[in-house]
């Protein structure tokens, strides 16, 4: 981009259009609104079941009735998607995290209740083995706790058709297996979902921020001192979060993901520009912790970091943001348009 060096101060003020709310609305290069945004929920077992997540102030896991009734404030809301993790039971993990396809699963009855609800509501389901393995790893693993990609991929492929039987729009593989999108997208195909949507988590970085998710979903405690750093990408790099969504779309991903989000912005921004596929980010658990813990303690404006944060993903070119804020923000627009 360049720009003219004839229009100079003072035939140049750009604060003119700053002068009034009217024109600084007029000149606003990016829109945030409801459409823009997922909320992720997390389900657990039994019925009028809630229990508060302490490392994720005002977070909450919710069986699947409870959530069916939140469904509803979404909805009015206009929040297009939900994005579903189970929270699995301890006496139902085992090696190879073989539950994660029981079609009488979890995961797999929230969304056939949500769909029974609410039919234009979007569910998005978390294709990953770690909420079902004794070991907390998102696939299965060999003697030395090394992820196998291939044997993983065959289970994932499991998972997703599990899913799409529920009813589930779009399947989200999550694990950063080689080779995963388009095994599933095959499956899919074959099993007549053409039309289920396969939302890439493509760069997935093997992140400290995602501490608050794993105590939400019960796995931090099985992947104890482990780590990801084997499939999940090196914070420091760049490149090859392009060439994993080069690889995801030409699979048959129909939309990716760069997870986290604020500390990944570059990224966001790289794929968005370069390659112009629909592009998603996780403002991820951690993400959320900090903005709480700061707005809780009076260090920060809480609703007006919250929508800056958002805005800032937007402005870096993601399509969609899943955020725990979903709820939060949607109702702070919505009042200020009323």
């Amino acid at each position: 981009m360049s720009f003219s060096a004839n229009r100079m101060f003072p035939a140049t003020r750009l604060r003119r259009n700053r002068v009034d709310g009217f024109s600084r609305r007029l000149v606003r290069e990016n829109q945030l609104s409801a459409d823009n945004l997922i909320f992720p929920v997390f389900v657990l077992e039994g019925e009028g079941q809630r229990e508060a997540v302490p490392s994720m102030p005002g977070v909450e896991r919710l069986s699947v009735d409870l959530l069916v009734e939140q469904a509803a404030e979404l909805v009015a809301l206009g929040v297009p998607a939900v994005a579903l993790f189970p929270v699995v039971a301890a006496e139902d993990k085992n090696l190879s995290g073989s539950g994660a396809w029981d079609s009488d699963g979890l995961a797999q009855r929230a969304v056939r209740a949500l769909k029974d609800a609410y039919p234009e509501l979007g569910v998005i389901t978390d294709v990953a083995l770690d909420p079902f393995t004794t070991h907390g790893q998102d696939g299965i693993i060999d003697n030395d706790g090394y992820v196998l990609n291939d044997v993983t991929v065959e289970a994932l492929v499991n998972q997703a058709l599990s899913h799409a039987d529920a009813g589930a729009d779009i399947v989200a593989p999550s694990d950063m297996m080689d080779g995963r999108v388009a095994a599933i997208r095959e499956a899919l195909e074959s099993a007549g979902y053409v039309n289920t949507r396969i939302l890439a988590y493509s760069a997935k970085y093997a992140s400290s921020y995602y501490g608050p998710f794993r105590d939400a979903v019960g796995s931090a405690g099985n992947l104890g001192k482990g780590n990801k750093a084997t499939y999940q990408m090196d914070p420091a790099n760049s490149d090859e979060a392009l060439q994993e969504v080069v690889m995801d779309i030409a699979e048959g991903a129909d939309m990716v993901m760069i997870k986290p989000g604020m500390p990944y912005l570059d990224i966001v921004h790289r794929v968005k520009q370069e390659l112009q596929v629909p592009t998603f980010v996780y403002q991820v658990s951690g993400e959320y912790a900090m903005h709480m813990a700061a707005a809780e303690n009076g260090w920060l404006d809480g609703d007006a970091v919250m929508m800056e944060s958002l805005m800032a993903m937007r402005r870096a070119g993601a399509d969609a943001i899943l955020t725990y804020f979903a709820v939060r923000a949607a109702r702070l627009m919505r009042d200020k348009r009323t």
